[in-house]
């Protein structure tokens, strides 16, 4: 959901942004290396400082070339496949990042739980696995038909939001701290049932292209 109406409704309001870039003879691949570059910097130096308001600040000004990218290659009417491929890729780059950062933050002195490191570290591979998941059935075949309950979009914003408002304790705002453990659980628990999800489809929709071969028209390997 969130891919599908955020998209459209920052799709629309960045467009003029995009167009001035393409004027100023900016790539869409500059966006893109720029952006993550941004993201992973803004992760890694303020997260595990325990500076979550100011690191979001900071990730969500770039996360925005993911939108920005897109929108000047249409613009310039040079959708690829090396473009799809890089942006594909270095979104892995920044969600790693994010989730590596909070990590490092619960594994300091400062911010020691054990527990805690390991549901981000959770995080962390189970998005790269859901994003894995779709990506290896679409490259044998496979229309992979799930709308899963926790994909990237649902985990940037959920974690991001979270991060940002327990970064206010640090100007006064009691309790509010207590928002990132619970984020990180829920997309830990989403991104389990998302892979779950994905593993089914996946494995209906094998088998029944297996089963629309032809008698010995199947492939070994």
């Amino acid at each position: 959901m969130l891919n599908k109406y955020a998209r459209a409704f920052f799709t629309r309001v960045l467009t003029p942004f995009a167009a001035l870039l393409i004027r100023l003879g900016v790539s869409p691949d500059a966006v893109t290396l720029i952006g993550t570059g941004g993201v992973v910097a803004g992760a890694l130096v303020f997260y595990p400082m325990g500076e979550f308001f100011w690191g979001t600040v900071t990730i969500t000004l770039f996360v925005f070339s993911d939108l920005v990218d897109g929108n000047m290659a249409r613009q310039l009417g040079r959708s690829s496949r090396w473009g799809a491929f890089l942006d594909s890729t270095l979104d892995r780059v920044a969600d790693a990042a994010i989730f590596g950062g909070l990590a490092l933050w619960y594994a300091s002195y400062e911010g020691h739980d054990i527990l805690l490191c390991a549901v981000s570290i959770f995080c962390l591979a189970s998005g790269q696995v859901v994003s894995y998941t779709k990506a290896r059935g679409e490259s044998i075949g496979l229309p992979v038909k799930v709308n899963g309950l926790v994909e990237r979009a649902e985990r940037l914003v959920i974690s991001l939001v979270a991060c940002g408002l327990s970064g206010l304790h640090k100007f006064g705002v009691p309790g509010i701290q207590v928002l990132l453990p619970i984020a990180l659980w829920i997309v830990a628990a989403g991104s389990l049932v998302t892979l779950i999800q994905r593993v089914v489809t996946v494995r209906r929709e094998a088998a029944e292209a297996d089963a629309a071969l032809p008698v010995g028209g199947g492939e070994t390997g």
